[in-house]
C-alpha cells in the first residue's frame, strides 16, 4: 500500500469494497451472556447498531457497559465463560454468530480485524515484530515470504515506525508503548480489511502518543476506505476521530446518532452526564459535575430504565416501564421516556455561561 492510499504492488485491493452498498456492519439485538460466581452477567443486552462503510463509529460509555463485549463478540473472541445467546451479526450481510473457529479465521484480518488496548500483551513476546505483521498476508493472501517481508516494512514505515528495515528483526519489549501500538495498527491493516475494531488503543498511552495515534488511526483509514468502531470512555476522543457515536450504558445502547449532536445537545440524561463530567469538551458548562452513583449490576439490573437509579429526571414510569431506542428526527435515537427534559437542562447549561 502506498502512502497515496493505493494499494499497488505490496497489498491487495480492499476486498468486496469496490461497489459495495449498506453498512459494512450490523448487529442486530445481540445478547452476550457471562458466566461469573455470582450469577449470569448479561453483559450485551438487545444491541443494536450499524456500522457505515468508511466511516467512523465510536461506542462510548463508563467501564462494564459492554463495549469491549460487543466489540469481541463481532469477532468472536469472547472470553471461555461467555457466549452469544440470540441476536446476529451480519458483516456485508453474511452472519457470523453461527460460523465456527475456521470460518472466522479466514475473515479475521483480511475483512475484519482488531487493535487491542495493551499491545504487550497482544504482540507474542518471542516472535520478531516484523514477522507478526507479515503473518497475514502469508496466510491469508497467499504472499511469498520475501513479498510479505516487503508488505511489513512498508507498513512499519507508513505507521511512523523510524528505520522499518532494521527494525523488522525487533522484539515487542525492544519498543515503547506508542511504537507497540504502531505495529499493532499495522499487524489490523496487513490484509486491508474493510472494518476494524479498536478496544482503546490509546488508554495506556500519554497524551501526545495519544494524539498521535489518532490521527495515524484516521488517516490511514481514510486512505484505504476502511470503517472503523472506536470504543472509549473518553469524549474529546471520540469527538475527533468518529463521525457517529452510540452511548452504551448497562449492557444496552441508551443514544446514538451524530457525533456532534449526540454530545453538544444530548437527548439522554446518561449521555449528559458523561458530557457534563468530562474534562477538555467543547460542552457549555460552569464546572464538571460528576454522575452520582454507581452503574448497575448486570446480573440482577434494575427493572424499567437500567438509569433511574441515578437519573435526575427520574419519573415513576421509568422506574417500570422497558425503555429501547425510539427514533427522533436528524437520524437520532434515544432510549429516555422523557427526553425533552434534557433540551431544557442544555438550554439552562448555555444560559449559566
Amino acid at each position: 500500500m502506498t502512502e497515496s492510499g493505493s494499494t499497488g504492488s505490496t497489498g491487495p485491493a480492499g476486498p468486496d469494497q469496490a461497489g459495495a452498498t449498506g453498512p459494512v456492519l450490523e448487529v442486530r439485538d445481540l445478547h452476550v451472556q457471562i458466566t461469573s460466581r455470582s450469577g449470569v452477567v448479561r453483559a450485551v443486552d438487545g444491541v443494536s447498531l450499524e456500522v457505515p462503510r468508511g466511516e467512523a463509529m465510536g461506542l462510548v460509555g463508563e467501564s462494564g457497559s459492554g463495549k469491549s463485549m460487543t466489540l469481541r463478540a463481532c469477532l468472536g473472541v469472547l472470553p471461555a465463560e461467555g457466549k452469544v445467546t440470540s441476536g446476529s451479526i451480519l458483516l456485508d450481510g453474511v452472519d457470523l454468530v453461527p460460523m465456527g473457529q475456521r470460518d472466522l479465521n479466514r475473515i479475521r484480518g483480511p475483512k475484519i480485524s482488531m487493535i487491542f488496548q495493551e499491545p504487550m500483551s497482544a504482540l507474542n513476546p518471542v516472535v520478531r515484530v516484523g514477522s507478526q505483521i507479515a503473518e497475514g498476508p502469508q496466510v491469508h493472501l497467499g504472499y511469498s515470504r520475501a513479498k510479505a517481508k516487503e508488505r511489513a516494512i512498508d507498513l512499519m514505515r507508513r505507521v511512523g515506525i523510524p528505520d522499518p528495515e532494521r527494525r523488522f528483526r525487533a522484539y515487542p519489549h525492544e519498543f515503547s508503548g506508542g511504537m507497540r501500538q504502531r505495529v499493532m495498527i499495522a499487524i489490523a491493516l496487513s490484509c486491508d480489511p474493510e472494518i476494524i475494531l479498536c478496544d482503546e488503543p490509546t488508554t495506556a498511552l500519554d497524551v501526545t502518543i495519544q494524539d498521535q495515534i489518532l490521527r495515524l488511526l484516521a488517516r490511514l483509514c481514510r486512505d484505504s476506505g476502511a470503517s472503523l468502531v472506536f470504543v472509549t470512555h473518553d469524549l474529546p476522543v471520540v469527538a475527533q476521530i468518529c463521525q457517529n457515536v452510540a452511548v452504551m450504558y448497562g449492557g444496552q445502547i441508551i443514544e446514538s446518532g451524530d457525533v456532534r449532536d449526540v454530545l453538544l445537545d444530548p437527548r439522554h440524561p446518561y449521555t449528559l452526564g458523561l458530557v457534563r463530567s468530562a474534562p477538555d469538551f467543547e460542552y457549555v458548562r460552569e464546572s464538571l459535575v460528576p454522575i452520582p452513583g454507581s452503574p448497575p449490576s448486570l446480573v440482577s439490573p434494575p427493572a424499567g430504565c437500567r438509569f433511574h437509579p441515578r437519573c435526575e429526571f427520574v419519573e415513576e414510569d421509568c422506574k417500570v416501564t422497558p425503555t429501547p431506542l425510539r427514533p427522533l428526527p436528524g437520524g437520532r435515537a434515544t432510549a429516555c421516556l422523557h427526553w425533552e427534559r434534557c433540551l431544557e437542562a442544555v438550554a439552562a447549561d448555555k444560559a449559566s455561561q
